[in-house]
């Protein structure tokens, strides 16, 4: 049973070099320049936000999400700086089977420091130990390498392969499911 008492609060997290806080539409020019950047976008398969007004619109359905108990989205602030960084979300969240999807963003010059990772720690903490998910889901396009490594690097497993399964941009397209079960993420971070 998922604990809805973070639906009546937001959860704001903070991890050794990350603050963690509800995205709001004044990060709009943030994520505008993440989702306007092809580096992020190659494998992302969503259409690229050529204006501010785009990401002000996909804020406000994310935060209609969180309304919803759909949906949970954190901004990343790098706490030396106080800079937007990327963003990291819950969505699809299926309270019935204590299960949700997420999706992540990083700007390209934050890439290969552990970041991602270290706010993946903090947020599957909260969203294992006090949340109560049961599991996570993640999927990928077959191409993006450096996510597939990050998914398996905190204890996801390959559940599936669909072949042109997405259609996008003219096209069909393969996606890669991954999952974490809540007694695996644990098992791995007593090795």
């Amino acid at each position: 049973m998922l604990n809805d008492l973070y639906f009546e609060e937001f959860p704001e997290l903070e991890s050794q070099r990350l603050l963690l806080r509800q995205l709001n539409l004044s990060d709009a020019s943030e994520v505008q320049g993440i989702r306007s950047d092809e580096r992020v976008m190659v494998y992302m398969d969503q259409e690229r936000h050529l204006s501010l007004q785009q990401s002000e619109e996909s804020i406000s359905k994310k935060l209609k999400l969180y309304k919803e108990r759909t949906g949970m989205l954190w901004a990343l602030i790098e706490k030396s700086t106080g800079k937007f960084i990327g963003d990291f979300a819950f969505f699809n969240i299926d309270p019935k089977n204590s299960r949700a999807e997420i999706g992540y963003t990083l700007k390209p010059e934050f890439w290969k420091k552990g970041l991602m990772k270290e706010a993946m720690m903090c947020i599957f903490n909260f969203g294992f130990k006090k949340f109560n998910l049961h599991s996570l889901e993640a999927n990928i396009n077959p191409g993006n390498d450096n996510s597939r490594g990050l998914l398996t690097s905190m204890g996801f497993q390959k559940e599936a392969y669909f072949r042109e399964n997405y259609f996008y941009n003219g096209e069909y397209l393969d996606s890669e499911i991954y999952s974490l079960l809540q007694s695996d993420f644990y098992k791995g971070l007593k090795k």
